[in-house]
């Protein structure tokens, strides 16, 4: 069966179902006429492949309910099963890939060969190039004094872009040549973060190492070997260890007998209470072992200093910064000296105010961040989606790749469907996206190409993610987050020294109700009342 013959079954009610209502309003109110089935077909299989359309369960169950009856008893044949209900039967399968392989065949499809669709190794040996710039290599050194000098623990302020993952990889290679029957052991909330991790070890221990050592990764489904925890750079997921924490404790025991330094990723959320409990379990006990936060935000809040001050105290009040003779702030000296783009601010105003009542003011004012109500909201108003949008394709006209920062899921589907209409390169990843078909559109945005691309997402890529073509960023959703917003604006701000570009322009939507920020030299200093920099 052909699958694009197939698909011209698909009618208003399935097509509004595979698309999303919120996107056709957008798309309609864009075109100022409704679309015919042949355009949202055509706009569907855009932005959807049909293998994203087959991998993905909600849709592919969609697809399947389409089936006749014949059809369907059909494919389930295929699988070597059959049933009176076939079409339940096809959907409450689980399709591996082999049964995924059949499903292709029986709608004509070629075989699923992309080789971003490997298994990774939970262990991998490396057997024993990577320097630093001067700035980074001062701030090396002067993490190594602090973390050998009671309490053990410090914190890396370095802003994004400056190296701050490259430069604890050399201190983690200091630690496990000087401790070679002890680990290092290395923390982060999010996947990609630990296997950027890793793979930066890896390159970083090959040239650095004196000695074969193992890189063990735990999150995911990925495993730590629990016999033999010595010696190692072992990368964990927060949320994977706490599991584990919960079942066993004794593996977060015997990690901690077993290591020397622990590091924290995005450091500033070390002091929430599941993170707190695991690094004081994996430290407390141990006089020795030391403790590294990472971060270019040294703060939870941007307004609420008791927070800020446990976050310091937590890290004995021990912050190393960039020192840079000559310059009172490191940003200025990093976009002096191109590791940092000159980055300008624009911000893109639109008056709202009206939308918000005082209890929606009230709301906005208590909470740690923009309620999601609020965001909904924003996310549904078609003339603030004209104004992104027509904000993003001024800046396709000038930046060959942009990131755009949306205000709720549906939000980034409904921009990049639309975009991709108008004839830009689009494509949307968010925390719905399966991580193959994430993995696809990264690397797609990534490869270079004269052709303008752009990459809408929410709830990703603010951390993790490492794109240094990216010039420009729009950002949709508000924020009172200084951590979040220094985040997205450090998604396109490398410099030429680190791959980046000279110049970067940030776009901020500027509800006219809502609070936002300045610049990345005010976002450095802001937390510098709670700590104490060494």
């Amino acid at each position: 069966m052909n699958f694009n013959s197939f698909m011209t079954r698909a009618d208003d009610e399935v097509l509004q179902e595979l698309i999303g209502p919120q996107t056709l309003r957008t798309l309609n109110a864009v075109s100022g006429l409704p679309l015919n089935l042949e355009k949202q077909r055509e706009i569907l299989l855009q932005q959807h492949t049909s293998l994203e359309l087959l991998k993905t369960k909600k849709s592919r169950t969609i697809l399947l309910d389409m089936l006749s009856n014949s059809e369907a008893e059909l494919l389930l044949s295929l699988f070597g099963q059959s049933d009176r209900e076939p079409h339940q039967a096809l959907i409450g399968l689980s399709y591996n890939r082999a049964r995924f392989d059949t499903l292709l065949d029986f709608f004509e499809l070629p075989k699923d060969t992309n080789k971003i669709d490997r298994e990774t190794k939970a262990t991998i040996t490396i057997n024993p190039s990577y320097p630093l710039f001067d700035h980074q290599r001062h701030a090396s050194q002067e993490c190594l004094v602090s973390l050998n000098k009671d309490p053990c623990r410090a914190i890396l302020h370095m802003p994004t872009g400056s190296g701050k993952t490259r430069t604890a990889m050399h201190i983690v290679c200091e630690f496990l040549r000087n401790n070679a029957d002890k680990s290092v052991i290395w923390l982060a909330h999010s996947e990609e973060l630990c296997e950027q991790a890793a793979s930066e070890f890896e390159e970083a221990w090959s040239y650095l190492g004196n000695r074969p050592c193992d890189v063990q990764r735990f999150w995911g489904s990925l495993q730590v070997d629990t016999q033999d925890l010595c010696g190692h750079f072992i990368v964990s997921g927060l949320s994977k260890l706490y599991a584990s924490v919960k079942s066993d404790i004794n593996l977060i025991l015997k990690l901690g007998k077993n290591a020397s330094l622990v590091i924290m990723d995005e450091a500033h959320q070390a002091i929430a209470p599941t993170y707190q409990t695991i690094l004081n379990a994996l430290v407390a006990p141990y006089p020795d072992n030391a403790l590294l936060g990472l971060t270019a935000t040294p703060g939870r809040t941007w307004n609420n200093p008791e927070e800020d001050e446990k976050l310091a105290n937590f890290f004995a009040k021990r912050k190393i910064v960039l020192s840079i003779d000559g310059y009172s702030n490191p940003v200025d000296y990093l976009i002096d000296q191109k590791y940092l783009a000159k980055t300008f601010f624009k911000p893109v105003p639109y008056l709202n105010a009206a939308q918000f009542s005082d209890a929606d003011n009230a709301r906005i004012s208590d909470a740690f961040d923009i309620p999601q109500s609020i965001l909904n909201r924003l996310a549904e108003d078609e003339k603030r989606n004209l104004l992104v949008l027509d904000t993003i394709k001024k800046c396709v006209r000038k930046h060959k790749r942009v990131m755009v920062f949306a205000a709720t899921v549906e939000h980034s589907e409904a921009l990049a469907y639309v975009l991709r209409t108008q004839g830009v390169w689009a494509k949307s990843v968010t925390g719905n996206s399966s991580q193959l078909d994430r993995a696809e559109a990264i690397e797609q945005y990534k490869n270079y190409t004269e052709e303008p691309r752009v990459l809408c997402n929410f709830g990703v890529l603010t951390t993790g993610f490492d794109a240094p073509a990216t010039s420009c960023a729009v950002i949709a959703r508000p924020t009172t987050s200084l951590v979040l917003y220094s985040q997205m604006v450090g998604r396109a701000t490398r410099g030429l020294q680190a791959g980046g570009n000279e110049e970067a322009e940030i776009f901020t939507v500027v509800d006219s109700a809502l609070p936002g920020f300045g610049n990345l030299s005010e976002a450095f200093e802001n937390w510098e009342d709670v700590w104490e920099s060494q």
